[in-house]
């Protein structure tokens, strides 16, 4: 009886130990708004790593994403069990309607505070932070925000609008938190004759094209053409940068929680930021080495962004921009 019994515990015990490697199995669904390129190769590595979990992903843009989602939540049938998509100010919005998972128990090592929900709702997995572009030719090369105000740069500066561009609208509220910038700096910017249209491909035209001989602009773009032999400098600002995060969230409604949490700590671990790195991002994660072409990320100062107060603010920001440079 006693040997039966200690079978019996001998058993039990197997197979709770194998309980966490069963559980990262079946069919985990992605809605994502990463390039097909870094979709593909993110779920393939992730696959590589966990054999037992078959992932169904669906890309677009984030506001096609979440109209998609949207609609599903209208219907009471929501399909992904995490979401990989730009900003953070979506997932706060995600977060505040009760639609979010807190997981506790991801490991956010090397993640300095504000690159994670207080709550652990969502994670940034890499940072596309938004500085400053200069022509090689240019009268300057600027070291601070405030240099794009100076009397050399009157007419000569050119950046997206936060109409249209989301990493604008994050770099919007980013500047207008930070009291020693805020809407004095944005107005000081529209009197000296810059202009806001588009997104951060034309940017890069009409800076490397001499068009404009300065711009506001996200970072992989002039730093990768500058690798290339294009006349443009990438420029870290002295104040700190804003940064799209390309947060991580699991859905409360997650058919596959156990896989979609797998997925979280994959992003967040050494290997999924040096895949980060690899498709040519600045990772998150302290302590990962950056793509060519960019510094270390201790290097790099962000700027304190509030993605909660971005949220309320969004269409009030959205009115004041456009009343000031005429969107």
């Amino acid at each position: 009886m006693i040997r039966k019994a200690g079978l019996i515990a001998i058993s039990l015990a197997a197979i709770f130990a194998a309980a966490p490697a069963l559980a990262q199995e079946g069919k985990l669904v992605l809605y994502t708004s990463q390039p097909n390129e870094d979709a593909q190769a993110t779920v393939d590595a992730f696959e590589k790593k966990y054999p037992g979990v078959e992932v169904e992903w669906v890309r677009d843009g984030t506001t096609k994403v979440m109209a998609k989602l949207q609609a599903e939540f209208s219907a009471g049938n929501p399909q992904p069990d995490v979401l990989l998509i730009a900003d953070s100010v979506t997932m706060a919005g995600l977060k505040r309607d009760g639609r979010l998972m807190s997981y506790e128990g991801a490991d956010t090592t090397g993640f300095e505070d504000g690159l994670y929900d207080k709550d652990k709702a969502y994670f940034s997995t890499k940072l596309i932070t938004t500085g400053l572009v200069n022509n090689t030719r240019a009268e300057m090369t600027p070291s601070s925000w405030k240099d794009l105000t100076k009397p050399e740069a009157k007419g000569q500066v050119t950046m997206p609008s936060p109409l249209t561009s989301g990493a604008a609208l994050v770099h919007l509220a980013t500047i207008t938190q930070n009291p020693d910038l805020g809407w004095d700096y944005v107005e000081a910017l529209a009197k000296n004759g810059a202009t806001a249209a588009g997104g951060n491909g034309g940017i890069l035209k009409a800076v490397a094209g001499g068009q404009k001989a300065y711009g506001v602009i996200v970072d992989y773009l002039p730093i990768r053409e500058a690798e290339k032999g294009s006349p443009v400098n990438f420029v870290f600002p002295t104040e700190g940068v804003s940064a799209v995060t390309e947060p991580v969230a699991i859905l409360k409604t997650a058919k596959n929680p156990d896989a979609a949490k797998a997925f979280v700590d994959f992003l967040l671990s050494e290997d999924g930021q040096r895949l980060a790195a690899k498709q040519g991002y600045l990772p998150a994660r302290e302590g990962v080495a950056p793509p060519e072409g960019f510094p270390s990320r201790d290097k790099i100062k962000l700027m304190a962004f509030d993605a909660d107060k971005a949220l309320a603010d969004e269409e009030a920001n959205k009115k004041r921009f456009a009343e000031i440079f005429g969107g």
